[in-house]
């Protein structure tokens, strides 16, 4: 059974409506455990534990929150090497569109990238012009419905490479699998 955590930073509570939104997604892929971890009750064991992650954070600056850093600075550091090969991917919500939500997603990609995650985007388009080639973006609370098809459809594809790739579940692989697919 592929393990999936869903792990998020929230400093207004729109980042937590996104993970939640993130973890339905991953669950309606059948045969996946989900763990839903807000930073501050996380452990390294949480993510040692996981075949797959979805790390959210509000946008800070346009990067990755300090609370989110901290944890894979200080939590995370001594498990280097521990989490090589994992499958992995970003979300973020601001304060506004042009916040630098999608920066904060490459923040985070390039801190998982760091520790030896495969991280992915989405192909994929969750509305007609929505798109989550870096993550699931969101302005403020996740309120219109392709704002929530995005973070579902993140997690959905999480659980789907953890189900084709960790349990050998090709079924499950995007290609593969007949499920209809939204493009540009």
């Amino acid at each position: 059974m592929g393990k999936v955590l869903v792990l998020y930073h929230s400093a207004s509570g729109n980042t937590a409506k996104m993970a939640k939104l993130v973890a339905e997604g991953a669950e309606s892929v059948p045969g996946i455990e989900l763990r839903l971890r807000e930073v501050d009750a996380a452990t390294a064991d949480d993510v040692v534990w996981c075949d797959g992650l979805a790390v959210g954070s509000p946008t800070n600056m346009g990067l990755i929150s300090w609370k989110m850093k901290r944890f894979w600075d200080d939590v995370m550091g001594p498990q280097w090497m521990k989490v090589d090969g994992k499958i992995a991917c970003a979300f973020s919500s601001s304060g506004g569109w042009g916040g630098g939500n999608e920066l904060a997603c490459q923040s985070i990609l390039t801190v998982l990238m760091n520790f030896g995650f495969l991280v992915f985007g989405v192909t994929d388009y969750a509305a007609k012009m929505t798109t989550l080639h870096y993550g699931a973006v969101a302005a403020r609370e996740p309120r219109s419905d392709e704002i929530k098809a995005a973070c579902r459809k993140l997690g959905q594809r999480l659980a789907e490479w953890v189900a084709a790739f960790v349990d050998g579940r090709q079924d499950q692989h995007p290609l593969i699998k007949k499920a209809e697919r939204m493009g540009p």
